[in-house]
């Protein structure tokens, strides 16, 4: 039976395995990852060196205010890069952008980009700009971001072995409370008070894995640490660690209790209903790690700030996911579809959003607007 395409969001494993991995374009000695479901960074050697390349829409939602949005689309960017050890490079851009978009709002995206990017190293090395009819937010473009490293310095799941331990950073839902408590501050203010709402916001600025990533390899990589890590994106933590395990070829041991939850995720996930270990969780960092440093990474992130847990370990069961939870063992499947996105649409439907113009600290209000 041929798999179909889904509602909405990433396509499943078997539509990957289906339709795009047969058919990959001429083949090159020269790859070392090659693409595979779950696995967010394709790796070549290159002049003896190791050369990681991500793609990404450009992903801009202006609902977010035009500075967060800006800085939201370059770290989905960035934070699918840095899964595999390198650091981010080289940038090439495409903005497709809808023919609303205003001089001064595309000053405050592109000045936001080039300040993140400056501040992770990262060089815009060409690109493409122009406005077109049928482009609409979020999906405005795309980019590729390239990194370079030595050949011993990228990790993989093909070097991740049973035993590793499993560890998580920040915990459940992490993109999908960010957010709802930027687009619906005044629903949380409502239902939870000021202060509330106020803490929730602070979780948007934890939509980002570069810091996570770059700080869990500095301990060491392969067999001296780190040997594979995902951003739990689509489908959230359950679907991030059954990707890893499939693109390892092992299985994963998970115990529910040990993972570490930020505050105001679970009344956060509550109010619209959502599992927040299925959903949308950009800025949650999936590590697997030989065990003799994962206590190492979990404090050298813990310095950063970052709060994270080591919360299972990758088995020998061919590709398999137990869940441990109120000490009992079962089964897990990866989820499929992501409960954000109907329940974000459901609640956009019910609450009025509007399009903010440049606001008067951006520095775009002194240009032509119109």
């Amino acid at each position: 039976m041929k798999s179909e395409m889904p509602e909405i969001g990433k396509i499943s494993p078997q539509v990957f395995q289906d339709l795009i991995y047969p058919r990959l374009g001429s083949k090159s000695g020269s790859v070392i990852v090659g693409p595979q479901h779950g696995v967010d960074v394709g790796i070549a050697e290159i002049g003896g060196k190791a050369v990681s390349f991500t793609c990404d829409p450009v992903f801009i939602v202006p609902q977010y205010g035009w500075e967060r949005a800006a800085w939201f689309a370059i770290h989905i960017i960035a934070s699918d890069s840095v899964t595999c050890g390198l650091k981010p490079k080289f940038l090439s851009i495409d903005l497709n952008l809808p023919m609303d978009m205003t001089r001064g709002q595309l000053e405050t995206i592109w000045t936001v980009i080039h300040q993140q990017c400056e501040q992770m190293g990262i060089s815009v090395i060409t690109g493409h700009t122009a406005r077109y009819e049928n482009c609409h937010y979020p999906m405005v473009g795309g980019a590729t971001l390239v990194g370079i490293g030595e050949l011993d310095e990228y990790v993989s799941p093909r070097f991740a072995r049973a035993g590793d331990q499993i560890i998580i950073t920040k915990g459940p839902a992490i993109e999908a409370c960010g957010i709802f408590a930027a687009m619906f501050p005044a629903l949380l203010q409502e239902k939870f008070g000021e202060a509330f709402a106020l803490k929730a916001d602070g979780i948007f600025d934890k939509m980002s894995v570069v810091e996570d990533a770059l700080t869990a390899v500095g301990v060491g990589v392969r067999d001296k640490g780190v040997t594979a890590m995902h951003d739990a994106t689509e489908c959230g933590i359950w679907g991030a660690l059954y990707e890893v395990a499939q693109a390892a070829g092992l299985g994963v041991r998970v115990e529910k209790d040990k993972i570490v939850v930020e505050q105001c995720v679970p009344e956060i996930c509550r109010l619209f209903n959502i599992d927040p270990y299925a959903a949308i969780s950009e800025g949650t960092l999936i590590i697997a790690c030989r065990p003799h440093k994962a206590d190492e990474v979990v404090d050298v992130l813990a310095q950063k700030g970052i709060s994270s847990s080591i919360a299972g370990e990758l088995t020998d069961a061919a590709k398999g996911m137990v869940l441990v939870e109120g000490g009992k063992e079962k089964e897990l499947l990866h989820p499929i579809v992501d409960p954000f996105w109907r329940a974000f649409y459901d609640a956009s439907e019910s609450i009025s959003l509007t399009i903010p113009a440049a606001s008067a600290t951006d520095p775009a209000t002194s240009a032509d607007n119109s």
